[in-house]
Formats: structure tokens, sequence, C-alpha cells
């Protein structure tokens, strides 16, 4: 078995989930859209491939940078804020043929907890997907064509909001007056926990399953980023008073509490 791993989009998580891997033992290759963000990943020990996922076509040596690996970790956003037309669907469309011809197996598809809509109540790996952007829905149709292919070793991950390092809500929402839903539920998880994650789910092989990755602890938004303000002498955002009983959304994995108990690490600050 080889001990190859590919990080396809080194950005935030990418990076330091590349570098884990390296000092975990793994040899490590990975992409990114900058020839000068090639050299630091070489400079790192991560060998380097500047590639870009177009909807007609792929730049860059997709090719070598494939070959070989046990295990790729697409970890490539969908970036449709705003008036994007873009089509995501179809770069993973693209970017799937060249995993298939590669012959590559084991595949982790970092996905959203966005694929869930605006569902309430307990969210589970079974929860009926009704995403309602269209980040959402490309994010869903792209997990269907991974899991559609049965000779393919799939792991989706379903993160909640990232957090941790210089990302962090709390620093937009501070001062700000009239917030609403300060009663929903926060569904978060830290940047370290992500990697570990990520990291277990190769180690142990944990193929062919869903997880949603959100911290256990899931304060009101109105608790929470008060403690976080305050916490950073940040004044405090302010949130109209409700007793609404919506936006209950607790996102859970069952799939932890049955293969990653005791996974998380970090506390969601």
């Amino acid at each position: 078995m080889s001990r190859t791993v590919g990080v396809m989009g080194c950005g935030w998580l990418g990076l330091p989930l590349a570098e884990k891997l390296l000092k975990s033992g793994y040899k490590v290759r990975g992409t990114t859209t900058s020839t000068s963000k090639v050299e630091q990943l070489e400079l790192a020990g991560i060998k380097g491939f500047k590639i870009q996922l177009h909807e007609n076509a792929i730049a860059g040596d997709i090719t070598n940078f494939l070959s070989g690996l046990d295990t790729l970790i697409i970890n490539v956003p969908p970036g449709l804020r705003g008036n994007s037309g873009s089509n995501y669907v179809s770069k993973i469309n693209l970017l799937l043929n060249e995993i298939q011809k590669a012959a590559v197996k084991n595949i982790v598809f970092v996905s959203s907890t966005s694929v869930y809509g605006s569902a309430e109540g307990e969210i589970t790996e079974d929860t009926i997907l009704r995403p309602e952007t269209e980040s959402g829905k490309q994010l869903a149709q792209s997990e269907a064509l991974f899991q559609k292919e049965n000779n393919l070793n799939t792991a989706i991950v379903r993160f909640g909001g990232l957090i941790g390092r210089d990302r962090h809500p709390v620093n937009h929402l501070a001062g700000k007056k009239g917030l609403k839903n300060g009663d929903a539920l926060v569904n978060l998880i830290h940047l370290e926990d992500c990697i570990q994650m990520l990291i277990t789910i190769v180690q142990k092989r944990y193929w062919r399953t869903i997880f949603n990755g959100v911290y256990p602890l899931h304060p009101t938004k109105r608790a929470y980023y008060t403690n976080e303000a305050l916490k950073r002498g940040l004044p405090p955002p302010e949130f109209e008073s409700s007793s609404s009983k919506r936006n209950k959304k607790l996102i859970i994995s069952k799939n932890y509490l049955i293969k990653l108990n005791a996974l998380y690490t970090s506390i969601i600050s």
C-alpha cells in the first residue's frame, strides 16, 4: 500500500492538513493555483503542483499529481458566492474522470453542512439533503458523483462553520446591533479538529462513510458570540429579544459516535 496522499487545494485548511500528514509519515503532494504557492509547498517538503479546475479542462499536470496516490483529499470549495455562474459540478466531474484514469481508489471529499439547507431539529448524516444555496446544491450533486462510483472508496465530510487561526465570525459581528436569530444554535468546528478528523479517516481507512464535522457543543448564538467577544476585548454583538423555537438546528454525527469517538481536541474558540 502506498503511503502517498494528495491534497487538492492547499489553502486555509489544505496547507496545514498537508503539513500534518507529512509529520505523520506520509509522502504528500499538494495543489495550488499560484506559482508562488508551489514554491511554498516545496519548501515545506510537499511536492507541489499548480493545477486549476475549469469547467471544460484541467490546467496543469493532473496526470503526474494523481499517479500512484493511495488517497486523494479533495478540498476545493465551490466559490459560488455573489453572482458567480461557475459550474462546480462540471469541474468535479472532469476531476473524477482523471481519478478513474489514474486508478486512485481512496477519496476524501470535503463538503459542507449547507447541503442540509434550512432543515431544523437534529441533523445527522441520514437527514435528507435539501440544499437551498447554489453552493449547497452543487456540493450535493458533486457528492452524488462519487457515491455512485462503486469502484471508489469515498468518505464524505460535511463541515460546519470553520473557525481557527485568523478566522472567526465574532470579528465581523462585534459591536453590531439588532442581530436576528440569537436563540439559534451554533454549529462550528475548529481548524485543528478538521485536520485531526481528516487524518483519522485516512489512517483508519474509514471509507464509504459520511461524517458531519461539527463540534459537539451547541450554545446559542447570543451566548456564544457574547462570550467570544468579551474574551477578545471586543464589544459584544446585540441580538434582538426572541423566544422563537425556530432555528434550532442541531448538527451531530452519529458516525463520529461509532467510529471517531473522542476525536475533538479543540474548543470552539
